[in-house]
């Protein structure tokens, strides 16, 4: 079989095909471990900024501290 390059993550458990690649028993593999690029993170960092500001309207009420109920001790004020 030539070399194939194929995009491929991992899961917290094992090493998963990001294609369909089928492959026989026994198939020897190359792992390359590769870190995002800072253009790839400021992309991520971007897309998450664009969905928080869609959680939120611009008409959203401000909740004011006399709405709490029952009061967290374990919660810092920052």
């Amino acid at each position: 079989m030539d070399n194939i390059t194929l995009q491929a993550h991992f899961d917290g458990k094992q090493s998963l095909l990001d294609e369909p690649m089928e492959l026989q028993p026994g198939t020897r593999l190359l792992i390359t471990i590769t870190s995002p690029s800072e253009k790839e993170r400021e992309e991520w960092l971007s897309y998450s900024m664009q969905l928080l500001g869609k959680a939120y309207s611009s008409d959203e009420p401000e909740y004011s501290l006399g709405l709490i109920k029952e009061h967290n001790p374990e919660y810092e004020i920052r």
